[in-house]
């Protein structure tokens, strides 16, 4: 998702080969026993859209609408498998028409039945452009989603002709091509079911969801709490053994760890940069240091004139060779972060070392000329926007100064208060330059780095990116023969943004994070969440 769940982008802060590799931490367990009518309190942000499941683009509102909220399928965290759980199969000859089977007993926390159609109604208003959902372009496969969502105008339809309900437990959906990995996809949050009284009430519902999943909602205190209880009646594989989670925003990474520290919050996120080098120390059995399929870059603002064009591209791989990544993972994030040199994250099915070439290599020399043979960075000065809740000040100084010593171009950061503020202002088009962005995988191939990111429209190109030649070879490989075909077909995508520079890779994620003596049974997996329904707290 983008994110999001999700399409996700990431707040703060190696996925599966093959769907098998996963991140776990110590569980530090300690022999207590546990208590599973208690809650436990996680470090958050606040959402930046109602909790609507195709309206979670980042982590703050994925993470939350996914532990709300549970569809055909999700992935098991602990070896990053898709498996099933609304969905007793999902099955397909020819990876462009796919029958769907639910499985029976499922209810909303209103206690009414989620059938077929709750499915296809939630799709079908989340593809539809006046609902105005971030992550309506997810349903583009499906036939039918250009009269939902044209490209310019209204929409002449409400509803995908790819989308057939059969019965109660039984709809097909069929694509506009054939997607060999289209199952994948379906473990993101945007494909959840809604409820029937959702639709008529959209906006009361975004800001207390009846969901599915395993949690349900209690309360929203805005910019404080979300507090969920765990849901009795939920029928899924992945049955809470607690009561519930607490999701507390913070607007510093350092209160988080203060807090983390004096058991007023249960499990992080991520550790901030200044307590990488001792969190280890300080929490003994109870860190995590684990494997996550995620990305750090930096994007540009391409829809403004001032970095429009193809010299351009030069200017930003000028300024990607001015930053020198090995340096700054070793010192300023203490070795937890390994430089990139892709644009999908390491470890993720169809990862391709050295696809960003060169001009991911820290080279004075050649990134002054390259910025100079692209006209120079606009008024040579160069503003990185980032959010200030996320621990992101001392690498983005330390990048700025990268670059300014480097090539003389001045790099200031501009720290937006909060992640939610940071987003809108992205989303918004109300930034000039650059800006922080990371991405956390929503699905294990690498088309989720690419095409949910990178092509023309797509939910998650904050960019303003558009390039036919990478549009054509991320369609042709969703058209693949197999899933293999289509992530070998993406690699070759990937080479195009190794000419266009949409944005500059900086580095791969861990999980560095920590939890408090009163849970137990902490793990993460390689999507950077914690195994969340199996976190106990101690009785």
């Amino acid at each position: 998702m983008p994110a999001a769940t999700r399409t996700r982008w990431a707040v703060i802060g190696a996925t599966s080969v093959a769907l098998v590799a996963t991140g776990c931490g110590s569980s530090g367990s300690g022999g207590g026993s546990s208590d599973a009518g208690k809650s436990f309190s996680y470090q958050s942000s606040e959402p930046q859209n109602p909790l609507q499941p195709a309206n979670a683009n980042e982590v703050g509102g994925g993470r939350i609408s996914q532990n709300l909220f549970k569809g055909l399928a999700d992935y098991d965290p602990s070896n990053g498998k898709l498996r099933m759980q609304m969905a007793d199969k999902i099955d397909t000859t020819d990876s462009q028409t796919f029958n769907v089977t639910l499985k029976s007993g499922w209810t909303f926390h209103d206690g009414t039945p989620v059938k077929a159609k709750n499915f296809v109604d939630a799709w079908n208003w989340g593809a539809t452009t006046a609902n105005n959902q971030i992550n309506s372009s997810w349903f583009a496969d499906i036939q039918g989603y250009s009269d939902v969502h044209p490209k310019s105008g209204a929409a002449t339809k409400t509803t995908m002709s790819g989308l057939t309900v059969v019965d109660d437990t039984h709809f097909t959906i069929k694509l506009t091509n054939r997607v060999s990995y289209f199952p994948y996809k379906l473990g993101y949050v945007a494909f959840s079911p809604l409820p029937d009284g959702f639709f008529a009430d959209p906006t009361g519902y975004g800001q207390k969801p009846v969901g599915n999943g395993p949690y349900q909602f209690v309360s929203w205190e805005h910019n404080s709490q979300i507090v969920t209880k765990a849901f009795a009646n939920y029928q899924g594989v992945d049955k809470p053994k607690n009561g519930g989670v607490v999701f507390k925003m913070y607007t510093t990474a350092e209160a988080a760890y203060a807090d983390l520290q004096s058991n007023n919050l249960d499990v992080m996120d991520q550790v901030p940069p200044s307590a990488l080098a001792n969190y280890k120390n300080d929490l003994g059995d109870r860190a995590i240091d684990a494997p996550q399929g995620s990305i750090q870059n930096i994007g540009f603002t391409l829809y403004q004139a001032d970095w429009a064009g193809a010299n351009k591209a030069k200017v930003r791989q000028g300024l990607s060779m001015a930053i020198d990544r090995d340096t700054i993972t070793k010192t300023v994030l203490q070795g937890s972060r390994k430089p990139a040199s892709a644009w999908v994250a390491e470890g993720v099915e169809g990862y391709k070392a050295d696809a960003c070439g060169d001009s991911c290599k820290f080279d004075a020399t050649k990134a002054k000329q390259l910025i100079t043979d692209g006209g120079g960075v606009p008024n040579n000065k160069l503003t990185i926007t980032y959010n200030a809740d996320g621990g992101h000040k001392e690498w983005v100084d330390a990048v700025c100064n990268s670059i300014r010593q480097a090539t003389g171009v001045d790099c200031v950061g501009d720290p937006k208060t909060d992640f939610k503020t940071a987003r809108a202002a992205i989303t918004g088009h109300t930034i000039n330059g650059a800006f922080r962005t990371g991405w956390q995988q929503d699905y294990p191939l690498n088309a989720n780095f690419l095409a949910d990111v990178y092509r023309t429209g797509a939910a998650s190109n904050d960019f303003g990116y558009s390039s036919p030649q990478f549009d054509q070879l991320a369609n042709t490989a969703d058209q693949a023969d197999s899933v293999q075909a289509s992530v070998t077909g993406y690699q070759s995508a990937e080479a195009v943004l190794a000419q266009d520079f949409p944005a500059i890779p900086l580095w791969y994620y861990r999980t560095n994070s920590g939890y408090s003596t009163k849970v137990q049974n902490v793990k993460f997996d390689s999507f950077g969440n914690p195994a969340w329904t199996d976190v106990e707290v101690k009785g």
